[in-house]
């Protein structure tokens, strides 16, 4: 049987070739959509086209009849909200939004496992990000020193990124990052030294000509070692891992958080 989807934020940057790639696969059922500016008209007629019978819905709640994953591309003000109503009715996840922290995820995954349903998260789904951060992940377990920094678009709200919110985090789990001089010990302007997610400063730069990129850099005397991924201009990257995701989750109870969990379990 196809796996039916429901994409919240499908007239979104991101959202809509997801969409697009819904509809065009054999395995998968484009049954509803969410976005507020075109609801209740048709998704097609939304994206100013032919309809493709797949009605769009203001809120999550009421998109989920006949809906195996819920895919949410919307924003940090409303993906927490939106998962916890999909778990409520039975229904798995793929969270492609950022702007969840620890906590946040924290409560998900208890949700998630009260309902006996899965949920894939990542601050990134393109291949060779999660690639970029299996590598992270590696080379901290020899490494004791690093700092991450986080380029976006300068009209970027949120900061910092879920890329490299989720890269902090995940790095904590592997080995605690050493700090010579705490920023509560910095002399001068504390705020120079980022902000601390897990143990890790975390410096964010919004400026022109920048989509995402996340930089990791590790340190011991001597020699350094950088990993970076940078993103491109279209949303085309981000389409193949959430689809991935989206075959993965329902084989899933509880919370998978990073895109490098499932390609390294495959």
């Amino acid at each position: 049987m196809p796996t039916t989807v429901c994409i919240a934020g499908a007239t979104g940057w991101t959202g809509r070739p997801i969409a697009e790639a819904v509809l065009a696969a054999d395995d998968l059922v484009l049954r509803s959509a969410v976005s507020r500016s075109a609801a209740g008209l048709d998704l097609g007629l939304a994206w100013d086209g032919d309809p493709l019978d797949v009605p769009v819905f203001r809120t999550v709640a009421e998109a989920l009849e006949g809906v195996d994953v819920l895919v949410d591309y919307t924003s940090d003000e409303a993906v927490l909200a939106n998962t916890l109503a999909a778990l409520e009715r039975g229904v798995a996840v793929v969270i492609g939004t950022s702007g969840l922290d620890a906590e946040d995820f924290a409560q998900i995954d208890r949700a998630a496992g009260e309902a006996g349903v899965g949920v894939v998260a990542a601050g990134n789904f393109s291949l060779t990000a999660a690639m970029a951060q299996a590598a992270a992940l590696l080379v901290a377990r020899h490494l004791p020193y690093r700092e991450v920094i986080d380029y976006a678009s300068a009209g970027k709200p949120d900061a910092p990124s879920g890329t490299a919110r989720e890269l902090a985090e995940r790095l904590a789990q592997v080995r605690a990052n050493t700090v010579d001089v705490t920023p509560a010990e910095t002399r001068g302007a504390v705020e120079a030294r980022g902000t601390t997610v897990a143990g890790t400063q975390v410096h964010s730069l919004r400026l022109p000509s920048f989509v995402l990129s996340t930089e990791v850099l590790f340190a011991l005397p001597d020699e350094r070692l950088s990993i970076r991924h940078d993103a491109g201009n279209t949303p085309v990257p981000y389409v193949g891992g959430t689809l991935l995701a989206v075959r993965a989750v329902s084989g899933r109870c509880g919370l998978t958080r990073g895109l490098d969990n499932l390609l390294l379990d495959g």
